[in-house]
């Protein structure tokens, strides 16, 4: 994954203090530079410290500090394999019908009234990557009155590395940052996003965590997602929300999901990148999905049409294997409460890791409060550590988590529980 600008610092602010600022883009051939995730695992596969923990992970790891697979999973591969009305072809290019249709209603609901009308469509990716790739290229197309529109596009500062990228491969050049995270408060700034969104020009796309936000876990409560959609109904800007570990905040496909039904039901035409990938634990399958939900039932066909072209350029036809599983499961009723019970053990570890890592930090005396901790949900966790503690922790503790003071919860376990809770005591105390 490539950095998503050159800006000095790793929020993405420049050094007027201003993170809405536009991000440079250069045209040189140079060799780009390697990302955070990847400097950070390489040092880790080369240390040879006996009590090494790395925490910048993307997967969710069980308590054995392995990738997890569901069993529920596991015995519908083999069901699926075993299956002779399962032939080995070449699925749609816009995906399995049953999947793209179960993805679109675990994000809108049972009962939408944007599906009813016929504004809605949906199509299977190879991952979540491609589903927002995909919808880069379709924003082009999604202002029928402005065929030359070429952004700008804002993303959350900070933000998944790979996302300027994406765009600019999809040749929207024009990337810029609005205001999210505040390292003081320890969780969103609403005012400075709002201030940042409020100076946007006319029909600029706007980057949304539905739920899940990477790198911090904090994600925008249901009084903000109010604020912010008049806003951007206001002021019309084009909201592209990402969800790419659907159920694993709440254990439930639908209320990680609120913030795009919200979104619909205010009359909102918006696209949503989702991903499976992480609560069905098929990381080598690359399960992804692009919603498209548009005002017009005229404008979704031909935006569909759009979509249809576009993968044929891409990627041809997604794999079938993980989406059948994921279709299998939401389709069978017993599957569905088997799995939703795996799910929700997920969630609950996680939110236990969290309240005992507070709890052991506060026994310790650590400085600072640390209630964020508890506050923030799903994978990740932003634990406002600054850029120096970060490196204590990878140089004298050989514990390495992203540059912005990030993990993910879910590598943190019985065994290396005290061994990082004393680290970030130690980072927080020591001076060298």
């Amino acid at each position: 994954m490539s950095e998503p600008g050159s800006s000095p610092d790793e929020r993405g602010v420049n050094q007027n203090g201003d993170p809405g600022g536009k991000l440079s883009v250069s045209g040189s051939t140079h060799t780009p530079a390697e990302s955070p995730e990847t400097r950070l695992l390489s040092a880790f596969k080369t240390d040879g410290h006996a009590r090494k923990v790395y925490l910048a992970g993307r997967e969710y790891y069980g308590e054995d500090g392995k990738t997890f697979e569901l069993r529920l999973v596991g015995k519908i591969k083999l069901q699926l394999s075993s299956d002779p009305t399962l032939r080995p072809e070449y699925p749609p290019s816009l995906g399995l019908t049953e999947f793209t249709r179960r993805a679109t209603e675990a994000a809108l609901g049972r009962s939408s009234h944007a599906v009813m009308e016929n504004r809605v469509f949906g199509v299977q990716t190879p991952g979540f990557t491609a589903a927002v790739r995909l919808g880069a290229e379709l924003l082009k197309h999604c202002f029928d009155d402005s065929a030359t529109w070429c952004g700008p596009v804002y993303l959350s500062s900070p933000c998944d590395d790979s996302l300027a990228g994406i765009f600019q491969a999809a040749g929207i050049q024009d990337i810029r940052k609005y205001y999210y995270w505040d390292d003081r408060r320890r969780g969103v700034c609403l005012e400075k996003l709002l201030q940042d969104l409020e100076r946007a020009p006319e029909q600029s796309v706007v980057v949304l965590s539905a739920s899940g936000h990477y790198p911090t876990g904090a994600d925008l409560s249901q009084h903000q997602w109010s604020v912010i959609t008049q806003l951007i109904t206001r002021r019309r800007l084009f909201p592209f929300l990402l969800l790419p570990a659907q159920a694993l905040c709440y254990g439930d496909l639908e209320r990680d999901g609120w913030p795009v039904q919200y979104c619909a039901s205010q009359g909102m035409e918006l696209l949503c990148a989702q991903a499976f990938s992480h609560c069905f634990g098929l990381y080598g399958e690359a399960v992804g999905h692009l919603l498209c939900v548009s005002k017009q039932s005229s404008l979704r066909l031909s935006l569909q049409a759009q979509a249809d072209k576009t993968v044929g350029s891409l990627w041809a036809q997604p794999s079938a294997q993980g989406a059948h599983v994921v279709a299998t499961v939401l389709c069978n009723p017993a599957h569905l409460v088997e799995w939703e019970g795996d799910v929700k053990h997920i969630v609950e570890r996680c939110m236990l890791i969290r309240i005992i890592l507070k709890e052991r930090l506060r026994l310790l005396g650590t400085p600072g409060c640390w209630d964020h901790l508890t506050q923030q949900r799903g994978l990740y966790c932003c634990t406002g550590l600054n850029g120096q503690q970060v490196e204590f922790l990878s140089t004298w503790r050989h514990i390495y988590l992203l540059p912005g003071g990030c993990l993910n919860i879910s590598a943190i376990n019985g065994r290396n529980l005290d061994y990082i809770t004393e680290s970030i005591h130690l980072a927080l105390t020591t001076s060298l």
